[in-house]
């Protein structure tokens, strides 16, 4: 019996990592819950890493675990991002309605093995954007709602647009220590605000060139089709 157990949670590390990255957001829902919402993304981001890797490391895939991944990213990057919108109120609301509608929509389509998902951006790659915009006003001293919309709108746009974007920094790190330094990355901006716009700039710039150049490049590809 213990065998059996050990056996089941061993499969199972990824998915428990995975479930284990949403189950700290309830705090979210405190009454003073909003001040945890910068370590909450961050944490969130290291499992949701962590979940893959250990799922490549220790050799458990499965198409379960795949679909365990995608409903946990919809659940708590929905919830992150209502979040912002609730706390900043109005139009960031209703652009955060528009980014999670995106987010669900993009899960759906992954979890479907017969539909083929859009390229565009892990929803990941928002909550990091999000939680730049997050830091930075804070530290420039501005108004963070115009930043907050525009990248959630932009987001919702490279979600699902029919070409993934292959230039960005998460998506080019393919060791664990690689996957690692980016995660430490997010863990200095918070901490230090020295670096916070170093960071912060290194991650947005690439994602706005991969979307420039990605983007071309597939309405070239496109062209020579129909040429």
């Amino acid at each position: 019996m213990i065998k059996v157990r050990q056996s089941f949670i061993y499969q199972n590390l990824a998915n428990i990592t995975s479930l284990l990255g949403v189950l700290p957001l309830v705090l979210l829902f405190q009454e003073d819950g909003y001040r945890y919402l910068i370590p909450l993304i961050i944490f969130n981001n290291v499992m949701d890493d962590l979940d893959g890797v250990l799922a490549a490391k220790l050799d458990i895939r499965s198409r379960f675990g795949a679909n365990l991944d995608n409903v946990c990213d919809a659940v708590a990057h929905g919830i992150l991002i209502l979040v912002v919108g609730a706390h900043y109120g109005e139009w960031v609301l209703l652009a955060s309605l528009v980014a999670a509608a995106s987010i669900i929509l993009r899960a759906t389509s992954r979890v479907d093995p017969d539909s083929v998902a859009s390229g565009g951006t892990p929803t990941n790659e928002l909550m990091r954007h999000l939680l730049f915009v997050l830091l930075l006003t804070a530290i420039f001293e501005v108004a963070a709602e115009p930043y907050l919309i525009l990248i959630m709108l932009v987001h919702t746009i490279t979600m699902v647009v029919p070409f993934k974007l292959s230039l960005l920094i998460r998506g080019l790190a393919k060791n664990v220590t690689q996957v690692a330094l980016v995660n430490v990355s997010l863990v200095a901006a918070w901490l230090l605000p020295l670096a916070a716009p170093f960071i912060a700039t290194a991650f947005i710039a690439t994602y706005l060139y991969s979307f420039v150049a990605d983007g071309m490049a597939w309405l070239r590809t496109k062209d020579d089709k129909i040429v």
